[in-house]
């Protein structure tokens, strides 16, 4: 019975072409999560053209998770080839669960997910952004040893 104490048993796998409307059905609940759905832009072709093109090289990462073959929450990552040292960054770009879905362990299984594919990289960093009130992702991403970067001020400039 599902519950506070319910854990989910997630398959992680890769997102495929297939998967592209349950994609960007999630990436759209994350806009309107996180405030910006009046300026979401991301369709159903500009998903395949950037990251499932068989004649380009994809712009981003997409891993699910997935419960009795549905995906309830999503990880997208891209990477940085290299910084002073030669070694890539990973950036966390997006990590949603599905609000039927979260207390379950899915969030931590995408997460460790993500964490272990970077390290099967090499990687040096794993980078990621949170939106400043959210205090429950704050949280979540202490438990995996996430802090806030102390050495780089994050700044931006619309163009």
């Amino acid at each position: 019975m599902k519950g506070s104490n319910w854990k989910a048993v997630a398959v992680i796998r890769d997102a495929t072409v297939e998967d592209i409307p349950k994609l960007l059905h999630l990436m759209r609940q994350l806009a309107v999560f996180e405030g910006y759905a009046d300026r979401f832009r991301i369709t159903e072709e500009a998903l395949l053209e950037r990251g499932f093109a068989p004649d380009r090289a994809p712009e981003f990462s997409a891993i699910l998770g997935v419960i009795d073959n549905v995906p309830v929450g999503y990880a997208v990552t891209y990477t940085i080839p290299f910084t002073f040292d030669l070694r890539p960054t990973v950036v966390l770009k997006e990590l949603f669960v599905e609000s039927h879905c979260r207390n379950t362990g899915m969030g931590s299984t995408l997460m460790t997910a993500v964490i272990e594919r970077a390290r099967s990289m090499n990687a040096r960093l794993l980078r990621w952004q949170v939106l400043p009130c959210n205090d429950n992702a704050k949280m979540f991403y202490t438990k995996f040893g996430g802090d806030k970067d102390r050495e780089w001020d994050e700044w931006v400039m619309e163009l």
